[in-house]
């Protein structure tokens, strides 16, 4: 199976940690983060990955030469020239995804217990056209569900916005996302988008005719290393944990 790893992000919330290394290479528990997301990638089975790059990209090709590419096939995308977020980022690595097969989605920045077998295979059985991993937990920005775990639309608490996808009678379900995603390669094909834009945006677009499904995660453990607060805890979390078992 292939991936995709999101490593290109800034990672400007984590202020000087970041000031002289990429946020892939910041270490939990003696491991970078890419390195974690290549071997939890691996570990279930994905022997092709392409990692998109931007800030001190050359720190990643580095690493990855001094690692021998973990023994696997690994690409780079490079977005050193401009950043195109996450949507953007998947269209520039579209050319990779050619055997016609569903690929995964994967964030450097989360930590999470998440089986990706089952996941993968909740994917298979469910005619989805995306499959978005989620939780049940206190964000700022949310996915909203109806009750058969549709995306029906999405919400930012904070600042109230809304985007509605699908009319729904019953209750919402609010989740966050986890980061991980399994996607149809038919995907690739409805993207009218141009430049950078998020895959979020394109989703709630493509929703509003197409099947796409919430992975309900809620007993994995999860975490994020987005913001400083969030790697002092997860700092904290694995000092005395093996992050091998993620």
């Amino acid at each position: 199976m292939k991936a995709i790893i999101f490593a290109a992000g800034l990672g400007s919330r984590l202020g000087q940690i970041t000031r002289d290394k990429p946020k892939a290479l910041i270490e939990i528990g003696g491991k970078p983060l890419l390195e974690l997301a290549i071997r939890k990638l691996m570990k279930y089975g994905v022997d092709e990955i392409i990692i998109n790059i931007h800030h001190m990209g050359e720190m990643i090709i580095d690493f990855l030469k001094v690692k021998k590419n973990f023994g696997i096939r690994i690409e780079i995308s490079d977005e050193r020239e401009q950043l195109m977020d996450t949507g953007g980022g998947l269209m520039k690595a579209s050319w990779f995804f050619d055997d016609k097969n569903p690929f995964l989605t994967y964030n450097v920045d989360v930590l999470s217990t998440l089986d990706l077998s089952a996941f993968v295979q909740y994917h298979n059985n469910s005619g989805s056209l995306v499959s978005l991993a989620c939780k049940a937990r206190n964000t700022e920005r949310y996915f909203l569900t109806d009750q058969n775990n549709r995306l029906t639309g999405w919400e930012n608490r904070q600042t109230g916005e809304r985007i509605d996808s699908a009319r729904v009678s019953g209750e919402v379900f609010r989740v966050g996302y986890s980061g991980i995603s399994v996607i149809e390669p038919e995907l690739l094909n409805l993207v009218t988008e141009r430049g950078p834009f998020s895959l979020t945006s394109l989703y709630l677009r493509l929703a509003r005719k197409k099947t796409i499904l919430v992975y309900r995660h809620d007993e994995d453990f999860w975490m994020d290393i987005g913001k400083t607060e969030q790697l002092k805890a997860a700092l904290n979390y694995f000092k005395n944990r093996d992050v091998a078992l993620l």
